[in-house]
């Protein structure tokens, strides 16, 4: 890259998200959650390295996953912690020629089509999903498929993909670019996937539809689900017939339930957060915006985000 500049200090500081039910336990979406293979974190000191040389990383020391990730991955950079008591500081900024300040909850990536670094911070599920498709066209741009995996002579693979050791293609499938598909995931047979990143072992049933969609990995999606515009956490089962919705019958922005508010996602296509470790049943329409919180169980035949009928 020819955007090198003299070395710096790159600061992490405390940032909110709405990213719990995709979060591990006392971790943040930096460390728990992955792109390409990579924690968040990584990722974007990777990035930082490469464009700015980074000499010193600076973490809230409540923050031991993405402080203890950033050692292994960095030996050769110092990493020092910090405590910080507030989130007032989320904005991203550069102080003289010493310092990078950026939220904790960020990705930096660099695009070759712009010749430009992005840094996006991560606030919403939406903000993610956007930021993982930008990603996906800016880095994906053509077919890298690994001598390992097995690609059906009758399925076809149609743009830029990335299609790592001992994936599966199953016969009659078809694989729309840009894609992502990580180590020893399987695409059954007759199914159509879409701009999609598929973290490792994600296995999806025969005559699927998934599209536009992040699965952090380990998620096994039976027989004719339709997901799209969705982020799956990890370890994620989805019973035979179910699928999230992800367009409202108004065609209006859909709403996102924070607390007790409802957030205006700003987009008209959106589907559902499915949390970590979650167990949806055959036959479960889960309705757009909704999330399900980790370690959740959706009893077959739901229709996941009505409102109770009060008796």
């Amino acid at each position: 890259m020819s955007l090198h500049v003299s070395s710096l200090n790159l600061i992490f500081h405390k940032s909110r998200h709405y990213l719990q039910a995709l979060v591990k336990q006392n971790g943040c979406p930096a460390s728990s959650m992955k792109l390409f293979g990579q924690p968040l974190i990584v990722r974007s000191v990777t990035m930082a390295q490469q464009v700015y040389g980074i000499s010193k990383v600076m973490i809230p020391s409540e923050f031991s996953d993405a402080i203890q990730l950033v050692q292994q991955s960095f030996p050769s950079i110092d990493v020092e912690e910090f405590c910080e008591e507030d989130y007032n500081k989320s904005n991203v900024s550069i102080k003289g020629n010493e310092n990078l300040e950026i939220p904790l909850n960020t990705l930096i990536h660099y695009s070759k089509r712009t010749n430009a670094l992005s840094i996006e911070t991560i606030m919403y599920p939406w903000d993610f999903l956007a930021t993982v498709q930008k990603i996906l066209y800016d880095e994906v741009t053509e077919q890298v498929i690994s001598s390992t995996a097995s690609i059906a002579e009758t399925s076809i693979i149609k743009g830029p993909c990335i299609i790592e050791d001992g994936v599966c293609v199953d016969d009659f499938c078809k694989i729309i670019g840009p894609a992502y598909l990580s180590k020893d995931s399987f695409i059954g047979m007759s199914s159509l996937v879409r701009n999609c990143v598929l973290g490792n072992k994600t296995k999806i049933g025969f005559n699927c539809e998934i599209g536009r969609t992040y699965f952090g990995g380990n998620s096994k999606i039976s027989h004719q689900n339709v997901i799209l515009d969705s982020v799956i956490g990890e370890n994620v089962w989805f019973g035979g017939y179910s699928g999230t919705a992800n367009v409202l019958l108004t065609r209006g922005n859909i709403k996102y339930a924070v607390g007790k508010d409802l957030v205006d996602t700003g987009t008209d296509h959106f589907g559902a957060v499915v949390g970590n470790n979650c167990a949806v049943g055959a036959s479960v329409i889960i309705l757009p915006g909704r999330q399900v919180p980790s370690d959740s169980f959706i009893q077959a035949g739901t229709i996941f985000g009505t409102a109770e009928k009060k008796s």
